[in-house]
């Protein structure tokens, strides 16, 4: 039987880092053993559920490669087996609703809220595990009719008997579960709105999946899955594998306690998409050696269920950006300028031409940005930015950071104290002579001999003359930067080019006056 498998969100907010790794092993297997991949929205949750939150998963899902063989789309679903958005399938479920209720394998309950919640704090005072005490099920048909004509709100609940369900686990291995501690479950609060534990069986059905793929936390639903998969009477083989936890470095639970864990927010932070695929692949995956970066193709090929671990994954947000910044230094320079442009403008260094609209943020290449410098108002060529990009490319953890190492590039004038440009004690006045010096040495340069190699040469020379390099470089690279720490003088000195070199010495000068 051909593999497929599928990633089933609830839109009821933005992609999390969980999900998204979830969807990643789920598409990995489903290639690796040239099978389909679905991708099926459960949005029952009609308050919290948004087209907006719907819009964010696929996006993201879309970003980072994993290309869906049957889904939603905006346009016309991909697939033989849609609707792919529960919220299409009422009368799907209604069908199966109305079939267990017929052979009395579920029934109206009209127990209210009170009453449940006074009867878990009883069974929680009496150690015991809370549930449900099946009152609702002896009613005779004349008593569920009269209920319902004396307008009693009522929900569906499906019987679990008692008995022992033990499934395979691909990653876990035999798993047993005692159903009497359970109770009858609720998959319905009316015909019109069936809950989770019985949407997904109906859809994995009908869709023909083949292996579920999902997180620990779902051990628990499994058992009474399997359990309405046999009242339903269906058939489909079904292989389960879940997933280990995805831990904060404090060893808990990732969640919202650890920050936004988003990939919207990693994106919008300038990671790279292949560094959070190939980040993701390996929280409670390995391959076997020592390796660590891998494309998405390369993981297709390397991925095996048999290699995910037990044990929980550690997110680790120092191995993100090591693995982001591999990948940001294996960019064509141009490439990588593109790809910062956004992050640029985000910081108000640069502004779209002519109407001032900016382009939607994207990290995908596009072939133009007309973009100049806000304070200048200078054109910005996509050289001079691969120029920028160089200097920091070697550091660069993620693309965001560049506006803050390199902003002096942007600026019209720097801010910073004039003791700043002070080395190891020089005075006022020996600043001012270094950086006359300086100036006087750089305006013999001509224009075409105005490179780094040229530069360094010059000034090291110098530099060494005077027998504390510092003297003559540091006031240089301050002037140049305005910045404790940056890029090195000549390198700087050779992308602003000759005459905004000058004139920043020259405002340094005057800052000393």
């Amino acid at each position: 039987m051909r593999v497929r498998t599928r990633f089933a969100p609830s839109p009821t907010g933005p992609l999390h880092m969980g999900n998204a790794r979830t969807a990643l092993f789920s598409y990995l297997f489903a290639k690796k053993e040239r099978g389909d991949f679905v991708v099926r929205v459960e949005d029952t949750d009609k308050e919290r559920s948004s087209p907006e939150w719907e819009k964010d998963v696929l996006e993201n899902l879309e970003l980072l490669g994993l290309n869906w063989d049957e889904g939603p789309s905006t346009t016309e679903d991909r697939g033989s087996f849609g609707p792919y958005r529960q919220s299409q399938r009422t009368e799907i479920y209604k069908e199966y609703l109305e079939k267990l209720l017929a052979e009395k394998k579920a029934y109206w309950c009209f127990c209210l809220e009170d009453e449940l919640e006074a009867q878990r704090q009883d069974q929680t005072s009496r150690g015991e595990t809370p549930r449900y005490s099946g009152r609702c099920r002896t009613l005779s048909a004349a008593e569920q009719e009269q209920n319902k004509k004396a307008g009693k709100s009522a929900i569906i609940r499906f019987i679990i008997e008692p008995k022992k369900v033990v499934f395979k686990d691909l990653i876990r291995g035999e798993i047993s579960f005692d159903t009497s501690l359970s109770g009858d479950i609720v998959i319905a609060k009316d015909m019109e709105t069936p809950l989770y534990n019985f949407t997904v069986v109906v859809d994995d059905e009908l869709m023909r999946i083949t292996h579920v793929i999902r997180g620990e936390d779902h051990i628990s639903n499994t058992p009474k899955q399997l359990l309405m998969k046999e009242a339903l009477g269906f058939k489909q083989e079904i292989k389960y594998a879940h997933l280990p936890l995805i831990l904060g470095e404090d060893k808990t639970k990732l969640s919202k306690r650890h920050g936004d864990n988003s990939v919207t927010r990693f994106k919008k932070e300038g990671y790279l998409p292949e560094a959070i695929v190939n980040f993701l692949a390996l929280l409670g995956w390995n391959p076997g050696d020592s390796r660590e970066i891998f494309s998405l193709q390369g993981l297709v090929k390397e991925f095996s269920l048999d290699r995910v671990q037990k044990g929980n994954a550690i997110f680790n947000i120092q191995r993100l950006d090591w693995i982001n910044g591999f990948y940001l230094r294996q960019k064509d320079k141009k490439v990588l300028a593109r790809l910062t442009i956004p992050f640029l403008v985000e910081a108000g260094l640069l502004e779209a031409n002519g109407n001032g609209e900016q382009k939607k943020f994207s990290l995908k290449i596009q072939k133009s940005y007309p973009y100049t410098v806000k304070e200048t108002g200078e054109g910005i060529s996509l050289e001079f930015l691969g120029s920028v990009v160089t200097l920091y490319q070697e550091r660069l953890k993620k693309l965001s950071e560049l506006a803050e190492l390199a902003d002096f590039f942007f600026k019209k004038e720097l801010s910073y104290e004039k003791e700043l440009l002070s080395w190891k004690g020089m005075t006022e006045q020996e600043v001012k002579e270094s950086l006359g010096t300086t100036k006087e040495l750089l305006s013999e340069l001509k224009e075409g001999d105005w490179t780094k190699e040229n530069l360094e040469e010059m000034l090291m020379e110098k530099a060494e003359a005077i027998g504390d390099r510092g003297k003559l470089l540091w006031p240089l690279r301050v002037a140049l930067t305005g910045k404790k720490a940056s890029a090195g003088p000549f390198e700087v000195a050779a992308v602003l080019g000759k005459e905004k070199t000058l004139s920043r010495i020259e405002e340094a000068i005057l800052k000393l006056q």
